[in-house]
This record gives structure tokens, sequence and C-alpha cells, in this order.
């Protein structure tokens, strides 16, 4: 169990991601697949991996439990997203087959 566990059981996370998800109900990556599904998830835009400040002062984002579990785990591995908009096109600019243009 890492140390941040304990962070997210508390009324004050609580409160930060009820807050996130009112301000931002809908998931921020299907929005940009042009999708759109509730979000159920507060994420840290930048993994916090343990560090208080980032914890509780870093950006949030709205995620569904879908991306949150699988696309961002991947982001975080790979660097970039390799979600692709309706037309089949990478949305990330990070991604790979944007040097080749």
């Amino acid at each position: 169990m890492s140390s941040s566990q304990p962070w997210y059981g508390t009324k004050r996370w609580q409160i930060r991601r009820k807050q996130q998800l009112q301000q931002q109900p809908l998931c921020a990556l299907c929005l940009q697949e042009h999708r759109v599904t509730a979000a159920t998830v507060a994420d840290h835009v930048v993994p916090h991996k343990g560090d208080y400040d980032l914890f509780w002062h870093g950006a949030l984002q709205s995620l569904c439990a879908h991306h949150h579990n699988s696309l961002k785990k991947h982001i975080e591995t790979r660097g970039y997203s390799s979600a692709c908009d309706v037309d089949g096109r990478p949305i990330d600019p990070k991604h790979p087959s944007h040097n080749f243009r």
C-alpha cells in the first residue's frame, strides 16, 4: 500500500474530489475523443507518487473509471496516449506519429 493511500479516505479528500467532479462533471479524456461520459474519478494530472504537496495542491482532472484505470496508467508508462479521434488520428501531440508529419 502506498503512503498516500490513507489520504484518499479523509474528509478533506472527499470534499476536494466532490468539488472537482462538480466543476468538471464530464470525463476530460472522453471529451478529447468527442464522446460525452460522466466522470467518476478526480485524477491527479501529474502523478503525485506519495508527494504531500502534489496530492493536496496538484491540478486535478475529471475522468471516467475506464480512462482512469486503463488509459491513464498507459499514458504514465509510455509518456503519451494512444487514443484516437473519430477519424482514427492520435489526439495526443506527444504520440510518436506526430513526429512524421
